[in-house]
């Protein structure tokens, strides 16, 4: 019986990381093809093919990199791979995935994983993340679930997982839902299917619209927020107290930005829903949004300023932006 057809595509990271430069610390090195040769194992999984789409840290990739690797992953399953597997820097990995689900509308899995712990180190969990991975992206079980991370044993829905530790090999965690499945001996076990997948659609040809994100902070007087528009954004996302909120002086402020341009109101917390109409003192949520403020749901600010910069490159007006967040609410 044939084996699946996966395709790895490695964007440089901690996973790939060596100290073979000979300055301090390590650099990604390791290119995709000997991230695979190392795992004798995936021979007995997958029929692989390799390639380094990227060679570079985590913090280093751009939307613009996302977005030709979108295009990179649809060809790959066009010419009939059944899934595709992309290795990085774990900095940007729930950005990486969340771009993907959002641009990747394919049945086919599209798995994201790295490392914590480079290759040079003791207990480095690199190959046993991509072997996972490529199981994965191979399994029948994971078809139409939409952009996944795959880390220490456990499948993450990309619009759910964050990195909450700089460190810990168990750092990435999905606080809102749990990890939707796992890994047991050689089985993937999907246990909660997501649904409502989004799906963004851009022109053939794409130009930069950049987002701002602010995160507001205890006696923040919103002075910063006067040369947003004047830096060339074009929209914002501000992450707010608690379930989203600001100072009452920057209330004005935020609402003369929503008449030029979309804002959007996240949490800081990095969990839970903004809210609508608890709270009603100035800077309150219920007054923010009634100053034009569009609500990011269960988004947090690095994933809602994502999918604004997205939506703002595919054209849609500002109604359209604050429709399609709506609908991640299930409205």
């Amino acid at each position: 019986m044939a084996l699946p057809a996966v395709a790895v595509l490695s964007l440089g990271g901690t996973i790939s990381s060596t100290d073979s430069s000979g300055g301090p610390g390590v650099t990604p090195t390791m290119t995709g093809e000997a991230l695979v040769e190392d795992i004798p194992e995936i021979s007995e999984v997958a029929e692989v093919s390799a390639e380094s789409f990227r060679q570079v840290p985590g913090s280093e990739l751009t939307l613009d990199d996302l977005v030709r690797l979108s295009q990179e992953i649809r060809g790959r399953i066009d010419e009939g791979v059944k899934g595709v597997v992309v290795t990085q820097g774990t900095d940007s990995i729930q950005e990486t995935s969340f771009v993907l689900d959002l641009l990747v509308d394919e049945e086919a899995p599209v798995v994201v994983t790295g490392a914590m712990r480079n290759p040079t180190l003791p207990g480095a969990e690199g190959p046993a993340n991509l072997l996972a991975a490529v199981r994965v992206a191979a399994s029948e079980a994971v078809r139409g679930v939409g952009a996944v991370v795959v880390m220490n044993d456990e499948i993450h829905a990309a619009r759910f997982v964050r990195k909450t530790h700089t460190s810990n090999p168990a750092t990435f965690r999905s606080p809102l839902a749990g990890p939707i499945g796992y890994l047991s001996e050689e089985n993937v076990r999907i246990v909660t299917h997501p649904v409502g997948r989004r799906h963004v659609a851009l022109p053939e040809k794409t130009q930069d619209r950049p987002v701002a994100l602010y995160t507001v902070s205890l006696g923040d007087d919103g002075h910063l927020l006067s040369t947003i528009r004047q830096s060339g954004y074009e929209g914002l996302v501000v992450e707010g107290f608690g379930v989203g909120h600001v100072h009452s002086v920057m209330a004005e402020r935020l609402g003369d930005l929503a008449g030029e341009m979309p804002v959007v109101l996240a949490s800081r917390t990095g969990g839970g829903e903004v809210h609508r109409n608890t709270y009603g003192f100035t800077g309150s949520e219920s007054d923010l949004l009634s100053r034009g403020l569009i609500s990011a749901g269960m988004l947090d600010g690095p994933k809602a300023r994502l999918f604004l910069s997205l939506l703002l490159r595919s054209e849609a007006s500002k109604e359209e932006i604050a429709g399609e967040f709506e609908r991640w609410l299930g409205g």
